[in-house]
């Protein structure tokens, strides 16, 4: 056999195959179709009457999300007719050039084709047409049930939905808080931000998550808030030392080498001087620099400033526990904790590695962004200290949840110091309004200029009892 003839026919032999794989992938479009018409058919999808006014069913179906599974349904079709247009592409290309001298496929190139132009985009849409989930009718699934698993047939990729899937109980017993299925919780928003979060949870099982932290915090700003788990294994620094001891943790420097810098402008923690302009972040300028926080609190420059052994001598020996909402390494909660108070530090890490040093300072961090809840229960923490937070930018009806939820937290009797509030002038007003709605007991109360058109507020106000 000539070189020619060899190349022609191993030319004729991939055409034959990609004209089965053709074959195949139609009979298979038309098995899922039929599949997925007759799932449609039982639950009366097809011929039952739907609302006007929204997209539910009745006769046993109520608050089935019919969209979402269309939408599902027509994914999966597109990926598979996108897969055989690919084919038919491959097979016009090579008939196209029967005449020109080809180049032998080897066995391995073949299977290397097979595996990621057809193999796994077929799996993929084999997968996301399998798990389109029914829900069983009211009858079977007993009063009082979810339908259905809340976005079960929004996403795609399959560790999501098995987050979002119920977890019922082993044996069918009823839980310890009374439940006979869990339920993972996601956050409301993730369907406006579909693409990243199916980014996030795409991982490989008991391996190594991706180094992709700030996704997790861009989908938790953007409302995506909680998160889901994930069962992956978290990255560490590959440089990691021994920290500090307690004695020396609080006022003392970090190494470096115990914080991953790949998602930060800078690489270590003296590029966060405030002195360096391109250091990544804006908020609480010189809070890297833990010889100027040490003077915090402790001396006082303007009438916004308080000191904390005023503030504690308010409740002589009743201030314990407590929660820092606001943009720091934790110098408030290091200080406090000197005088034997343990403050819990709320951080992002907005430009820089706020969550890492507070740890790392001995302190506890709380990563949760603005908009979710705080995770305490009611009339349990004896204060709640702010500080370089909301500085006037945010919104009157966001702040009002804010302050309710602070209220909500806080003990009768605590104490809410806000410290160093500053917005403009002309909003002062709309800001106090805010503040003394609440009806707390004013134990300090000042407002100092910081500007010709800015001011400071700083007040420390006492929870009345509401004793009902």
């Amino acid at each position: 056999m000539t070189k020619m003839e060899r190349a022609c026919s191993c030319k004729c032999r991939f055409s034959r195959a990609l004209a089965y794989l053709q074959i195949i992938l139609g009979f298979f479009v038309v098995i899922a179709s039929i599949t997925s018409l007759h799932r449609f058919y039982s639950t009366g999808v097809l011929f039952g009457s739907a609302s006007k006014n929204s997209q539910t069913f009745k006769e046993g179906y109520a608050d089935f999300d019919l969209k979402s599974l269309s939408d599902r349904f027509e994914e999966g079709l597109s990926r598979l007719s996108a897969l055989q247009d690919k084919l038919e592409a491959a097979v016009h290309s090579i008939n196209k050039n029967k005449t020109a001298a080809a180049e032998t496929i080897t066995r391995s190139e073949l299977r290397t084709y097979l595996e990621e132009e057809v193999i796994s985009p077929l799996y993929s849409a084999h997968i996301s047409l399998r798990l389109i989930r029914i829900p069983k009718p009211e009858s079977e699934s007993g009063p009082g049930s979810p339908m259905e698993d809340p976005l079960i047939n929004f996403f795609t990729v399959e560790e999501i939905r098995k987050y979002l899937t119920a977890k019922g109980n082993k044996n069918g017993k009823v839980s310890v808080y009374g439940t006979n299925k869990t339920y993972g919780t996601i956050g409301h928003a993730c369907v406006l931000m579909r693409k990243e979060l199916e980014e996030y949870m795409n991982y490989d099982i008991a391996n190594y998550c991706k180094d992709d932290w700030h996704l997790g915090q861009k989908l938790m700003l953007g409302g995506c808030d909680p998160l889901p788990r994930r069962r992956c294994l978290a990255r560490a620094s590959k440089l990691y030392q021994r920290p500090l001891p307690i004695n020396e943790s609080l006022w003392m420097m970090p190494d470096d080498r115990n914080v991953r810098w790949n998602n930060y402008r800078c690489r270590n923690f003296d590029c966060l001087s405030s002195k360096n302009p391109r250091r990544g972040f804006s908020k609480c300028t010189g809070c890297f620099e833990l010889d100027k926080e040490k003077v915090k609190w402790l001396t006082n420059s303007t009438l916004a400033d308080f000191l904390i052994d005023d503030v504690l001598a308010v409740k002589p020996g009743e201030i314990r526990i407590g929660v820092d909402i606001s943009v720091g390494t934790g110098s408030f909660a290091a200080r406090m904790r000197e005088r034997n108070v343990t403050i819990i530090s709320t951080a992002m890490n907005i430009g820089a590695p706020f969550n890492e040093i507070i740890a790392l300072r001995g302190l506890v961090p709380l990563y949760i962004s603005l908009g979710q809840r705080l995770p305490f229960f009611d009339n349990t923490m004896d204060l709640i200290h702010t500080s370089v937070f909301l500085d006037g930018w945010v919104d009157l009806q966001l702040l009002d949840f804010m302050l309710f939820d602070w209220d909500r937290v806080l003990r009768p009797g605590g104490l809410l110091w806000i410290d160093k509030f500053f917005c403009n002038r002309k909003d002062l007003d709309d800001y106090m309004y805010m503040i003394l709605q609440f009806r707390y007991r004013k134990h300090k109360w000042a407002v100092s200029y910081k500007s010709n058109v800015e001011v400071y507020l700083s007040a420390l106000l006492e929870k009345p009892p509401r004793s009902l």
